[in-house]
């Protein structure tokens, strides 16, 4: 068994374990429990390329900018720019020099995924503090900084995965290992 098929049959039965039916807890150790269901959807947060997973919500450019002004410029710069945190915004057209600059603008490819680490992993200091609307907003005036969407731009669940994305079709090629198919 290759350890790529071991590993997915690993997680699946991990995942089974976990979000199905609860298993009697394990007495040798005499410690934990089974995770309730509200548990595990306090940590079922992805957001997935196509936009599954995406919450109710809805956030403008305008209402972005303050929230970035107050809990994102101190990290990664009044506009993008970076220092002391990585760079947000630039970098068109340089993937493939010597220098690449990776940005959300030049180097990812799908604008839910700034909506799913913004979720997840930011502001640095308060992780998942952002609400919905929040996060929406965030993620638009990050794509306005980038000239992605328009400054009357309003992002919800079902505007954001049509986001065309600069490096969309750039980011990988199809996967040249014969055991992995593509569906």
């Amino acid at each position: 068994m290759s350890s790529r098929v071991w590993m997915a049959v690993s997680c699946t039965t991990l995942a089974l374990g976990v979000v199905g039916a609860a298993p009697a807890a394990d007495t040798r150790f005499g410690i934990g429990r089974p995770a309730t269901p509200e548990e595990i959807s306090g940590w079922d947060i992805d957001v997935r390329a196509d936009g599954q997973g995406l919450p109710p919500g809805r956030g403008s450019v305008s209402e972005g900018q303050k929230i970035y002004a107050e809990t994102c410029a101190g990290c990664h710069g009044p506009s993008g720019e970076g220092k002391p945190a990585d760079q947000l915004v630039g970098g068109l057209g340089t993937l493939a020099t010597e220098k690449p600059v990776k940005t959300v603008g030049s180097y990812w490819p799908y604008a839910t995924t700034l909506f799913d680490f913004v979720r997840r992993a930011m502001p640095f200091n308060a992780p998942q503090s952002l609400a919905p609307d929040q996060v929406y907003g965030v993620s638009a005036y990050i794509l306005y900084l980038n000239k992605i969407v328009a400054a009357d731009t309003v992002l919800d669940a079902e505007s954001l995965p049509k986001i065309v994305m600069p490096n969309r079709d750039g980011f990988s090629s199809p996967d040249p290992r014969p055991d992995v198919k593509e569906h």
